[in-house]
Formats: structure tokens, sequence, C-alpha cells
């Protein structure tokens, strides 16, 4: 199969350490070469030592079971013959604790709105069997523990 390198450079700088209040920022080198700056959450280490304005691990987590399940759905469209003129998806996780008390994404759920056009367009019925097909499909989502949950909103029609 294949492999997959991001590397995660983080520097201490003249920082103190030991103290706790350290910058959390680092890079998120991916292997196209492009650097995305990320952070720990803000929600779990308070500004200064966290960047809101940097990607945290949190954030990426919920964006690759979104990129996945879209990449899946337009590939599943596709072969279906039918034509996707855009894909939005909202998607939402949720940071909870578990019954021995540790922190954990217990749900993450995908509010995909799907534009289609064409003179093929899928009923309700076929896009949510796309839909359920791209989740069954994802690998990122076959991979977690997480409650992965897809509730695609419907434009007017049938």
């Amino acid at each position: 199969m294949a492999q997959y390198i991001v590397e995660t450079l983080w520097s201490r700088g003249d920082q103190v350490f030991l103290d706790h209040r350290y910058s959390r920022r680092h890079i998120l080198r991916f292997d196209a070469g492009i650097d995305v700056p990320g952070s720990s959450s803000p929600h779990v280490v308070p500004v200064p030592c966290s960047d809101p304005d940097a990607i945290d691990p949190e954030e990426t987590f919920v964006s690759s079971l979104s990129s996945c399940h879209m990449l899946l759905f337009l590939s599943i469209a596709a072969k279906r013959r039918y034509v996707v003129d855009a894909y939005q998806d909202t998607a939402i996780g949720v940071l909870d604790k578990d019954p021995a008390g540790h922190i954990w994404m217990s749900s993450v759920t995908l509010k995909p709105a799907v534009v289609f056009s064409g003179e093929r367009r899928p009923a309700r019925l076929e896009i949510d069997r796309m839909h359920r097909d791209a989740h069954h499909q994802c690998y990122i989502a076959n991979s977690v523990r997480t409650v992965v949950a897809c509730e695609p909103a419907h434009a007017d029609g049938p």
C-alpha cells in the first residue's frame, strides 16, 4: 500500500520551557512541500501559549474525515453519471470524556450540501445512498473509534 509522511516541526528558541508557558505553535510540513501553521487548540491550552490562527490537531482530524468523505462521494457520483457542481461540508467534531475520564473526539458529524446539474439529477434517496456508500468506503472513518455521522443537506426537490 502507500505511506503518508507529515513532518511536525517545533523549536523552543529562547523560551522558558519548564514553566509550561512555551508556545505550542509549530509547522506541519506535508509531502507536497506545503507548510501549515499548527498549534494546540485554544480550547485546550489558553492563548498566548496557543495560536488561534493556526490549525490544531482537532481541526485536522475533523478535516481529514470530511475531505475523505467528499472525495469518495465525488467519485461515486461520477461513476453513477451525476454531475456535481459544488460540495460544501460544515463538519463538527465534539470532544468529550470517556468513562475512564480520557478526553477523546466522541463524534464527528458531516453536514454536506451538494449541488447537481445536468439532465440526470439524483433523488434524495439516491443522494443518501451515495453518502452512505462514501461513508462505508472512507478509510479514515474506518480507522477511528469515533462515531462519524453524515447528515446531508437536501435542497427542495425529489
